[in-house]
This record gives structure tokens, sequence and C-alpha cells, in this order.
């Protein structure tokens, strides 16, 4: 069977699903492809499961930092009780919601697995075996994401381990934990599953720190804290050997320096690799396996004739997922005719770690900054110094820290640690795109006694732009 629509889209997850509902809305003919769950990583693995399984316990540290609430605090969490409101904001696992908001935007759900047949052409491949031939007059745009990154170690293909899927639906807590790996992963799901109750919880990190592509201080908090929850934080270190003498039994980690740990579970979470190793690359002449070079307007850059697309994890500009769907919107505007230029997925990209204390961070840090070649000041304050925060509660601490393009005197990068970091965020993304001078920043007023205040404090510190 041979089908043909104006743009075919391979993966439904937020990237894909954004891409082709703008271009059915410019009123092209769209058909989005999708093997698993219509929503993709983020709603039922990643995003979604580990923020509910971290709010609880961030609720819970901050209601014990206010004098008068934390003595009313009478037990610990109600561990099946957060486990069901996981899966209530996975959707219990079911895409039936996502699939219906899909098909009111105009788009055409095929299920199936999907994969380049030569140019503008796409193969289904149903679970029933039966193949359907979808031919894109426009272009096919390729969203397929990414996979947990599985590192070279000693027995690791031979034993039983677990990847991000894995510790974001677990139906139990594991009494032991360890996890490979001090970025977003490994950082946010120690800190859940400790809070949730696990005994033994350690990080493996090969870097000298935790988040070690941030700010040194982010990782430096990081550890202190999670030492004061009883995570134990082994970086600089990196694990060799894995066994497990039977599937249910124990897992033994050897680490370089020559201890061992022993755990229930391990989690591998080193990184991401693209889903492009099945998707038919071969085809169109580019790599399977490998991230999709893209130009500024999201087209595969190996690829004649402008027809194919590479949006989010898949094209391996930016890993984030409104990243990813920032991009769908220009890709889909782009095949509709419109001139556009995808540049904050590089030059202000907005994160967020969701442990406590929360870390946000947008545009570049200060060695990146120095790096990339601009002369750069920097200015610092501590979050819990505001008014602001000491109404949040004691003890409440954090780092906020701007990096200044000296002779634009624009803001290139902001990190904030802290609770509730997170909402400060937008303010410090705007002011770099919009590239607003520190002196007029001066008259954006930060209302009191807010969190925010900290804007203040920055701009009073920042001695260089007066």
């Amino acid at each position: 069977m041979i089908q043909t629509y104006d743009v075919v889209v391979i993966g439904a997850g937020p990237a894909g699903e954004n891409a082709g509902a703008v271009a059915a809305g410019h009123g092209l003919s769209a058909a989005i492809v999708e093997r698993e769950l219509v929503g993709g990583e983020c709603s039922y693995w990643a995003c979604m499961p580990s923020k509910a399984l971290l709010r609880p316990g961030e609720a819970l540290a901050a209601a014990r930092r206010v004098p008068g609430v934390r003595e009313a605090i009478t037990g610990e969490l109600d561990v099946d009780a957060v486990l069901a409101r996981r899966d209530k904001l996975a959707s219990g696992f079911d895409d039936a919601g996502q699939v219906e908001w899909l098909e009111s935007t105009g788009l055409t759900l095929v299920r199936g697995h999907g994969r380049l047949a030569g140019e503008r052409t796409v193969e289904v491949t149903a679970d029933d075996g039966t193949v359907r031939t979808l031919v894109a007059g426009k272009a096919v745009i390729v969203a397929t994401g990414t996979g947990a990154a599985v590192p070279p170690i000693d027995g690791l293909p031979d034993v039983r381990t677990w990847d991000n899927r894995e510790i974001t639906t677990a139906k139990e807590v594991p009494e032991r934990l360890i996890l490979l790996g001090g970025g977003v992963v490994g950082v946010e799901m120690a800190q859940a599953w400790r809070w949730l109750g696990a005994r033994e919880v350690t990080i493996v990190e090969m870097e000298d720190r935790l988040l070690a592509t941030e700010e040194p201080f982010v990782g430096e908090e990081l550890a202190e804290a999670f030492t004061e929850l009883g995570i134990d934080v082994r970086t600089g270190v990196e694990l060799t050997k894995v066994r497990r003498d039977g599937d249910d039994a124990p897992i033994v980690a050897t680490l370089g320096d020559g201890n061992e740990l022993t755990a229930d579970e391990l989690v591998v979470a080193v990184g991401r690799r693209p889903r492009t190793d099945d998707l038919g690359l071969d085809t169109v002449g580019l790599e399977p396996g490998e991230s999709i070079a893209v130009d500024d307007q999201l087209r595969a850059t190996g690829v004649d004739g402008g027809w194919l697309y590479a949006i989010g994890d898949a094209n391996g500009r930016n890993l984030l997922t409104h990243m990813g769907k920032y991009q769908a919107r220009l890709a889909g505007d782009h095949v509709a005719g419109r001139e556009v230029e995808a540049w904050a997925d590089h030059r202000a990209m907005p994160r967020v770690v969701f442990t406590d204390p929360q870390v946000a961070a947008v545009g570049l840090t200060e060695a990146q900054a120095v790096e990339a070649g601009p002369t750069v000041r920097t200015v610092s304050y501590g979050t819990g110094g505001v008014a602001g925060a000491a109404t949040l509660g004691e003890g409440v601490g954090g780092t906020s820290k701007l990096v200044i393009d000296d002779e634009r005197d624009v803001i290139v990068g902001a990190t904030f640690t802290g609770p509730t970091a997170g909402e400060l965020l937008h303010a410090a993304t705007i002011a770099i795109v919009g590239e607003v001078p520190m002196s007029r920043l001066a008259h954006a007023v930060p209302s009191f006694p807010t969190v925010s205040e900290v804007w203040l404090r920055l701009q009073e510190e920042d001695t260089g732009g007066s």
C-alpha cells in the first residue's frame, strides 16, 4: 500500500508531534509514524515520571525548612501514593489522550517502525509484519530521539542493568542503588529514590564533579547536599568491571581505585545515543547510528534536495525536550515555506535540574564563554541572601551567577542554584535572547520580597557595567 502526504514525520515524541501539528496547521497533509507510545520518552520514561518522583521529596524538604511546619510533620513519604501519582502523570502509560490530541491537529497516525527507503519515501512495518509505504511530497522529518548509551565496561553487556526507563518506572524502592553517571538522570534519580527510602545510594562519576558541564559551584553544592542526605558521591573515579552471580543476585561493581560496591540495581546513566541505527539512513547516503547533522533550517546537510529534516535529539544539537519542540516549530514553518533560522538551541539553551537544591542555567558557563572568545566578566551573589529566600525557611542557600560579554554589556550565560531556582531562569533567557544591556536591566525592578530580588543584588555587585 502506497500513500502520499505533503509531510511524513518519523517519531511521535514532543518534537515530532509538534512539527507535524505545525505543518498541518499550515494546511499541509501530514502523517506521523510511531512504533511505541505517542508522546515519546519525555511523557512516559523521562521528564514527567522523574519529576513526579522528585516533587514529593522536594515538598517535604521545603516544609522542613519552615519553623512551625516541620514540627507538624509526623511521618515519611507514602511510597505507594507517590508511585501512583507518577503513573497518573505518565497517563497510566496509555497514549489514548495523546493520540486524541494528535488527531485533533489534523495528523494521521501510522503505527509501526518507520524507515527511510530512498528519497522522500518511508516504509512502515507494523507489529503484524505488514508494510505500508508513505511518500512525502515536500518533506520527511526525522524525530526519533535517543536511547541510553552503554559504555564499554567489562561485564556490563552480560548483566541485567537499568537505564532511565527502568528507574523512572520502578514498582518498588530498591534497597541498594548505584547510579553510573553524575549527569541529570544520575543526580535526579539518586535523590528521588533516596527520598523514597533507598537505604544505600551511590553515584559514580568519572569527572571530578557532578553535572560537570555546568559551573563548578553547581557540582560542589549538589555533592554537599547529597552527602548530608546520605548519598555516597564518588567523583573522579571510573567503574571498570561489573558482575552478577545470578539474575537475581546483587550486582558487584569494581571501581578504578580498587574499591568494590554492592547493590541490588545498577542504573547506567552516562549519556544518550541517537536512535538512527535502524532508520534506513544508508538509503539516502547518511551513516546509520549517528546524529543527523543539520543546517539552521533543520535540513540534513548530507542530503540533496532539502527534503530531509531532523529535529530534537536526532540531530544532536541540543538534547532537551523544550529545544526539540523549538526546532519542531521552526521545521514545520520552514516546510510550509516560511523563512526561519534556529539559533537559540546553541546560544540560549535553558536547562533545569530538579534536585534540591534546584539547578537552573541558560546560555554559556564562564569557561564556555572564555573559550568562545569574547572578553567576559562575571558576577555572583548568594541566592539565599535575599529577603525572599528567608521567607522560604531556614537554611536556604545557593548561588546566582551571571556571565556578561564585557564589550556589548549583555548577559551570555546565567546559572542559579537553590529552591525554585528554575523560576528565575526565564528572565535570564529573555535577557540573553533579547540582548538586553545591563544598563537597561537596571530598570527591571524585581518585587520585594521575592527570590527574584537576587537580580537587583547581581546588578549592584556588577561594578564592571557601571
